[in-house]
């Protein structure tokens, strides 16, 4: 399905069928020995100012433990990012919406997914970029060493976000691909 930007609908899961994913931690350590052996792929997805960076927020932080986005200011939180021109990533609320609108760099085929537990009200980004690459024992990518095959960011929802309602849209120009998320507020009268 096509919204009347030219962008693509993403369906948004809310029945997680992988319990077990994201169970290997990102430790700084390990993270840092990736990357500097990294190619160009994984420089792409979780370079600076990337959503899937760890160091996004100026400090590191795993991407697979879930983050309170909305509790932080866009402008104060990604200032230094955007003074030098590398900031991928933004947020914002109305009075009836929280919006993300992230670029997404297109690796291989552009998988990304995003995924809502209503109940816990969280929210995960998450895609596969390396396709080549045997999987974990199991089969399942995000079971095991999860940065080797693809990106993740999880992402606590305000109290008053309404997740089962949002809606997530994809647009592709150049070499990046756009993901907006749009929640909307529970107690909102007018629904976007």
């Amino acid at each position: 399905m096509t919204s009347s930007s030219g962008s693509l609908k993403l369906e948004i899961y809310t029945e997680d069928k992988t319990p077990g994913k994201w169970s290997v931690p990102l430790s700084e350590e390990v993270f840092r020995g990736f990357l500097s052996g990294a190619g160009g792929s994984e420089k792409a997805v979780f370079s600076e100012g990337s959503i899937f960076s760890p160091f996004l927020f100026g400090k590191y932080f795993d991407p697979s433990d879930a983050f309170p986005l909305w509790e932080f200011d866009a402008d104060v939180l990604l200032a230094s990012l955007r003074s030098v021109g590398q900031c991928r990533v933004d947020w914002s609320q109305t009075d009836q919406t929280y919006v993300l609108i992230s670029d997404l760099p297109v690796v291989g085929k552009n998988n990304v997914q995003v995924y809502v537990d209503v109940k816990g009200k969280m929210m995960e980004i998450s895609g596969q970029w390396n396709i080549n690459k045997k999987t974990a024992a199991n089969g399942d990518w995000r079971s095991g060493r999860w940065w080797e095959y693809g990106y993740v960011r999880r992402l606590e929802l305000p109290g008053d976000a309404d997740p089962q309602n949002s809606e997530a849209f994809l647009s592709n120009k150049d070499d990046y691909s756009f993901l907006e998320i749009i929640i909307p507020k529970i107690n909102s009268k007018n629904k976007f």
